[in-house]
């Protein structure tokens, strides 16, 4: 029996080979997500969205393949040795001596490798990158725009592709119209097949006019005639034909909206700042990837709180002091006239330093217990200091005690520490 080869030569943009493609970022995934991870420590807020290339060492490249062997009967002799028998380890040739032939510099960093590199596009980048990720509590709420759709059964039609032929329907159809056809012929067909056997078994009676056998005679040729009949009735017809019929129907898409707290303070230094851009903005690309009916509300605060759009909230260069109460009394009015709990989910990410008026912060966690907690679905704060908490965070430490489900909190000391922190925050959790 040879052997049989399988070529894949379905093909997507520039003659490249889609299904081979994805087949071969599912073999890497593990390549090709650390490569991911490190790639979003070292971008610029400008870039953070592009393809990347991907090195991967040439000995994981190694897989097995079908191969023609040599066929038949064959006599060989292997050569044997003195020095060693099964089981032996061979001992490691000493430093210096002349086993190799290459031509690079030694070197005291272990084993060097060879690397295989390509390219994956934006939207491979962004599917490995926010891999396994979701918002947290998910539900559905009252619609209000209709954007998704779905094809849905309904019935039969005569007219359609053949690749929505519906077998067992056309079929059927065949049948009952077989029957319908024939139904009549076949019941004459008995009664005259009774009247045979009849005169067939009758003694024979002579008839002048017209004798038994020119009476079986014409029976037998009209029983062949409507037999006949029957059986030019076609198996199957067009019109027994019958394809499935789809409609486009309108599916509900849930509604959510994440709201971005932001502190730009003056304790909030340029360092400070530029990680919570980075931490928002793979937020930001996060939501809009994966969420079709998704809006997104700014909010910059210092001594006071102000929506923003998209480039105020990233890079306009206002400052002054500290009451983070000021962003969550701004949320929940904003909450109240646009966002009804009922038809909404609700999401929120703050980012701040943790430094606040003291005497502020009590406020914010009763205003988060009371008024905001009970809206949201998931809330979520990033402290960005590499030193001891402050004051916001302890009264945090509350909340999420408290509310252990609905609220998060972490700390980034360094800009190679979003990445992580964004995973632990968003991680899909089990059903």
């Amino acid at each position: 029996m040879g052997l049989t080869h399988v070529i894949d030569r379905r093909l997507n943009g520039k003659n490249k080979s889609a299904v081979n493609r994805e087949r071969f970022l599912r073999r890497y995934r593990k390549h090709i997500k650390k490569a991911v991870a490190e790639a979003v420590q070292k971008r610029s807020i400008t870039n953070i969205e592009q393809g990347e290339n991907i090195s991967i060492p040439s000995r994981d490249l190694k897989e097995p393949i079908f191969h023609h062997g040599r066929g038949g009967k064959r006599e060989m002799v292997h050569p044997g040795n003195k020095e060693f028998i099964a089981g032996d380890r061979l001992p490691k040739p000493p430093s210096g001596s002349g086993g190799g032939t290459g031509d690079g510099q030694a070197s005291d960093q272990g084993e060097g490798m060879d690397e295989f590199v390509f390219q994956i596009t934006q939207d491979e980048f962004l599917e490995f990158l926010f891999d396994d990720l979701a918002l947290p509590n998910l539900a559905r709420k009252k619609l209000k725009d209709t954007e998704t759709f779905k094809y849905v059964r309904a019935g039969y039609s005569t007219q359609g592709t053949p690749a929505k032929l519906n077998v067992v329907r056309s079929l059927r159809g065949a049948y009952g119209r077989r029957l319908s056809l024939g139904g009549s012929r076949r019941r004459k067909i008995r009664e005259l097949e009774a009247q045979l056997a009849e005169l067939q078994a009758a003694p024979d009676v002579p008839d002048p006019a017209f004798s038994k056998k020119d009476q079986i005679q014409a029976l037998e040729e009209e029983i062949a005639a409507l037999k006949s009949r029957v059986k030019r009735i076609p198996w199957i017809d067009e019109i027994d034909l019958r394809y499935n019929q789809h409609l486009k129907q309108p599916q509900p898409a849930t509604s959510a909206v994440m709201f971005c707290l932001m502190d730009v303070s003056g304790s909030m230094s340029q360092m400070h700042k530029d990680i919570a851009k980075r931490f928002f903005i793979l937020l930001y690309l996060f939501l809009k990837k994966n969420y079709q009916r998704i809006d997104v509300v700014f909010i910059r605060h210092h001594t006071s709180a102000k929506e923003v759009d998209e480039e105020e909230f990233f890079y306009s260069r206002e400052t002054g002091g500290t009451i983070v109460s000021s962003a969550l009394k701004l949320m929940q009015q904003i909450i109240e006239a646009r966002y009804s709990p009922a038809e909404w989910n609700i999401y929120a990410a703050q980012a701040s330093d943790g430094d606040n008026w003291n005497d502020d912060s009590p406020v914010c966690g009763k205003i988060l217990s009371e008024q905001i907690l009970p809206l949201v679905q998931y809330y979520s704060y990033v402290e960005i200091t590499p030193q001891d908490h402050q004051m916001l965070w302890y009264e945090y430490e509350k909340l999420q005690q408290a509310h252990p489900e609905s609220f998060a909190m972490q700390q980034i000391a360094d800009a190679a520490d979003i990445y992580p922190v964004f995973r632990q925050l968003f991680e899909r959790k089990a059903a």
